[in-house]
This record gives C-alpha cells, sequence and structure tokens, in this order.
C-alpha cells in the first residue's frame, strides 16, 4: 500500500532544494578555469563509414583521459565471473543473513547491521563478492520505507547497515538482484555493441515521407548523413535516403532489435525466478523511541556531503536525515516558484514533474506551442507571478515507439549553454534511462559535457541555480539486458563521482525510489507535500 502515497517526492524535494538555494543565492562560486565559447552543430553527408574527428580543444583530450579513468575503475569494479553452472553461481535460498549484536530492544537511531554470507545452489561459501542487492526496511502501516547501505567484502560477506529512523514494527529486507555472475555478464554485454536498438529517421520532402535507419555510429558502406554537435563531438547518424537532403530529417523513432550478447547459460541467470529474490525471509524487529534527544541538525545548503541513505519515508512524506529541511506547503511552493525561469531538461521522468505542478499551483496553465505527441516541448506559464516553466526533452540516444522531433531539439549541454541564467532562473536535470541500452561510455561523455556546460554557465552567472535527479529505479522483471537497474546503478555511481564537488543541488531518486518501493520507472502520482 506504501506506493499509493508516491506523489513525485523527488518534485517537492528538488523544490526544498530551489528553497535553500534561494536563501543562499549572495554565495559566489570560485573561478573555474574552463573557456567559454558556443556550441556549434553542423549536419553533413558522409560516404563511408565514419570516425570520431579528434578536435583540437585541449579540453576534448582531458575528457578522454577522464572516460578512459572512469572505464578502468569500472572494469576493476566489475570483474569478469566466468561460471560453468549455473548451480555455482550465488543462491539467495542458500544464502544466510545473520542480524549481529541482536538487542531485545532497539531504539530510534540506532544502527543495525546484518553479516550476508552468500553461497551457491551446492551450499558453497562463496569467495568472492559483486553481488547486484539492493536493501531495504519498512512498515506499511505507516507508510515508512528507507534503504540500507550494502558494504562488499569482496570474498563473499556483505555488510547491510540499516539506521532505525522511526518506531513501531519494522521490516528488513535484503534482495538479490543478480549474482555477481550476472552483473558480469551484462556488464561485459552491454559494452559489446550499440545495436540493440533501431533507430528508425523520418525524412520529409513536401508530401514525401521516406524512413531510414539512423544509428550513434555508422556500420554501412552507403552514402549517410552525419549530425554533429561539434563542441561535445556527440554524432547521430542516418541513412541517407534518395532525392533527399540530410536536412530533411524531422523525425526519429526506434524499436528493440531481436539481439543479445549474453550466451545461453548467462540468460538463464536472469528468468524471472532469479531476479530479486528474497535474502532475509520474514525478518522483524520492534522499534521504540527511547525518550533520546534530536539530534539539532543544521539548515540544509548545497554543497553538504548526502550519506546513505540520505532520508527515509514516514507517512508518505520523505524526510532528509543529515540536514534540517524546509517544511513546504503550497503556499511556501508558490512563493519559491515566484518570479522563477525553471528549465527541466531530460526523460519522462522528469516530465512527470511538469504535469503535477499545475495540480499544486492552480494558477500555472499550459501554453500551447502547436506541437505534437508526448516529448514535445511543455511550457507552463503564471503571467501573474512571472512563473514559467518548461520541460524538454534530451538529446540522442532517446529510446521511444513514439515518432518524437528532431526540430528544435538539441543536447542538454547546448540547452544549458544557450541560457544567460540569473539568480532567478533554475534548471533541473536528469539523463540515464534512455542511455542503459548503449555501452556507457555514451553515458560517460554526456555526463562529463553536461557538467563542463554547467561550469561554463556558472562562470557567466553563478547566482543560477542547477539541480542534477538521479535515475529512479524502475520495474524488476524488464529486459535485464537492455533497461535492468544493474546499468542504472553503475551509472548512478558514475554520476556521483562526475559531479561530487560540482556546487549543484542533488535530488537523490534512486534512494528515494529504492524507500518508497515502487519498482516502477514512473512512480504513482500520490504522496502528502513534504
Amino acid at each position: 500500500m506504501l506506493h499509493k502515497y508516491l506523489k513525485l517526492i523527488c518534485l517537492l524535494a528538488a523544490i526544498c532544494v530551489l528553497c535553500i538555494i534561494s536563501q543562499n543565492s549572495t554565495k559566489i562560486w570560485g573561478a573555474l578555469k574552463l573557456p567559454i565559447s558556443h556550441y556549434y552543430s553542423n549536419t553533413s553527408m558522409i560516404s563511408s563509414i565514419p570516425t570520431m574527428p579528434v578536435s583540437p580543444v585541449k579540453s576534448l583530450t582531458e575528457t578522454e583521459l577522464r572516460v578512459k579513468e572512469i572505464l578502468e575503475r569500472l572494469d576493476r569494479l566489475i570483474p569478469p565471473r566466468p561460471f560453468t553452472h549455473v548451480n555455482t553461481t550465488t543462491s539467495a535460498t542458500h544464502s544466510t543473513a545473520t542480524i549481529l549484536n541482536p538487542q531485545d530492544k532497539y531504539c530510534m537511531g540506532d544502527q543495525l547491521d546484518v553479516l550476508l554470507e552468500v553461497r551457491d545452489y551446492m551450499g558453497h561459501r562463496k569467495e568472492y563478492g559483486g553481488d547486484f542487492l539492493r536493501a531495504r526496511m519498512f512498515s506499511p502501516d505507516l507508510k515508512a520505507g528507507a534503504s540500507g547501505k550494502v558494504t562488499d567484502f569482496n570474498n563473499g560477506t556483505y555488510l547491510v547497515s540499516f539506521t532505525l529512523f522511526w518506531e513501531g514494527q519494522v521490516s528488513l529486507s535484503v534482495l538479490l538482484i543478480h549474482p555477481s555472475e550476472g552483473a558480469s555478464a551484462l556488464w561485459r554485454a552491454r559494452n559489446q555493441g550499440y545495436d540493440r536498438i533501431i533507430f528508425k529517421g523520418q525524412f520529409v520532402n513536401g508530401t514525401s515521407h521516406v524512413f531510414t535507419e539512423c544509428s550513434l555510429t555508422l556500420n554501412s558502406n552507403t552514402k549517410g548523413c552525419k549530425y554533429l554537435n561539434g563542441r561535445d563531438q556527440d554524432v547521430f547518424y542516418c541513412m541517407k535516403p534518395q532525392h533527399m537532403p540530410c536536412e530533411a530529417l524531422t523525425h526519429v523513432t526506434s524499436r528493440n532489435r531481436d539481439i543479445s550478447y549474453l550466451t545461453s547459460k548467462e540468460k538463464n541467470l536472469f528468468h524471472r525466478s532469479k531476479v530479486g529474490v528474497e535474502i532475509m525471509k520474514n525478518q522483524h524487529i520492534d522499534v521504540s523511541q527511547c525518550n533520546k534527544s534530536k539530534e539539532v541538525k543544521e539548515k540544509c545548503q548545497i554543497g553538504m556531503k548526502i550519506p546513505v541513505p540520505g532520508g527515509y519515508i514516514l507517512q508518505g512524506r520523505w524526510l532528509t536525515t543529515f540536514c534540517n529541511q524546509i517544511q513546504l506547503d503550497t503556499a511556501k511552493i508558490s512563493g519559491c516558484l515566484k518570479g522563477k525561469l525553471i528549465y527541466l531538461m531530460g526523460d519522462s521522468t522528469l516530465r512527470q514533474w511538469i504535469y503535477y505542478l499545475p495540480k499544486v499551483m492552480k494558477t500555472l496553465k499550459f501554453f500551447d506551442l502547436h506541437e505534437t505527441g508526448n516529448f514535445k516541448k511543455h511550457l507552463l506559464l503564471d503571467a501573474e507571478k512571472h512563473t514559467q516553466i518548461q520541460w524538454k526533452k534530451h538529446s540522442h540516444p532517446f529510446v521511444t515507439y513514439q515518432l518524437f522531433s528532431v526540430i528544435d531539439h538539441g543536447y542538454i549541454p547546448q540547452e544549458i549553454d544557450r541560457l544567460i541564467g540569473d539568480k532567478d532562473t533554475v534548471i533541473v536535470i536528469t539523463f540515464g534511462q534512455h542511455f542503459r541500452p548503449f555501452p556507457i561510455d555514451i553515458f560517460i561523455r554526456r555526463a562529463i559535457s553536461v557538467r563542463q556546460a554547467i561550469e561554463r554557465l556558472f562562470l557567466r552567472s553563478p547566482a543560477t541555480k542547477v539541480i542534477v535527479k538521479t535515475e529512479n529505479i524502475r520495474e524488476m522483471h524488464i529486459e535485464a539486458e537492455r533497461f535492468g537497474d544493474f546499468h542504472g546503478y553503475i551509472q548512478y555511481l558514475t554520476l556521483k563521482d562526475i559531479f561530487k564537488d560540482l556546487n549543484v543541488g542533488v535530488v537523490d531518486a534512486w534512494d528515494m525510489t529504492i524507500a518508497y518501493g515502487t519498482n516502477n520507472v514512473h512512480p504513482p502520482d500520490q504522496v502528502t507535500i513534504c
């Protein structure tokens, strides 16, 4: 029942962040050592397999080194784990979970530690780590939940730590999402090819409409069109239709290609019965208040280090654990949004925000931009309060069966570079779900490019507010190789690393959606206002 109370808590957290930044807008960030220049785009026709042009800009070389460094670190984090039979992989049923130092009485604020010892299907103790686990504590009657922190000792044992945030009966859960052998197989398969998704581009010339195949890479000797974002070297290719110029491309759609880089043996690890299996069965504890004095927390501010977990749900409301957050109501939300220009850049999980806002702020009305489709640009206006809120999807890769326009679209770094920025400008960014089917270097490069664009923005307008929303968890039994949460988790870790020392607000949607336990990429639209 807990998920019924989910009503875009991430949006409310973002408004909290906005209010926090607004109250600290006099803080000036230090100068950043990056040049300011405008982006440029380039469309051209190519006659053979293209190679990525080498830019003479020094920052691109630094980017390549950073990409290489991150990839090497991830390869060490997820080493190859070959196996001869499924029976030698991790089994949730045969693994054990032991509460350390069990108490007759638990108090709010205590930390409860659980030792996991993972074993294979034959009962043998595993000698290495790398299992993809998800820890959560929850109390359905209290509409309460929080994630747990998992520490991997890389020897077949794990420490799962829960902070007891509320009183009452608490259920403990540790799910084996994928065994280490499955995680390793997904990592290898992900980075083998770009062709799990087929893009189709629609070219229009008068009344003629022609579809051709498009891709993030071009694997053909026939003539093609190359769409290049020069600054960041983002590139998209389409096969050139006869008698039409490359500039005639208007829309793109996509389909899943029937291809897999997993072996038959590896695919057995992702059967529904083996995904998200509970290790801690029927584990409950009772927590008392114990009259402990409450810790006095300082006011939430940008730049604070966010712990794991960063908050918890109680009575359907998100509460931060590390600072004193602003308590929002409709009046305060209205005050925070007054006079603001808000740009939402990303995927449909951010589009949910612009659908929800008019329900809270009745004076916000959609402005018809004469575009069509679910992925058109959305615009909300409140002329009296001088508030404008815009949602625009991010550019390639964007995976959907529906046709979407590429006439007025741009990569997130391009969109940021187009904004002047000021103390009343807010940018909210999210990306990741549409990157999961592709080798991770695309995601890493995009994250670095977004960071660099934010740094350029802060040079010309240090008072602009920027909020980064991490990915939501999604459906447990979606196709793991293409869209599964393991890919999302690696992107989540990567994004946090790339943005760790940048003065932006963070909405940790990964932590929040685990706390709610909805397992839905588009969480239900119902939660009480924080």
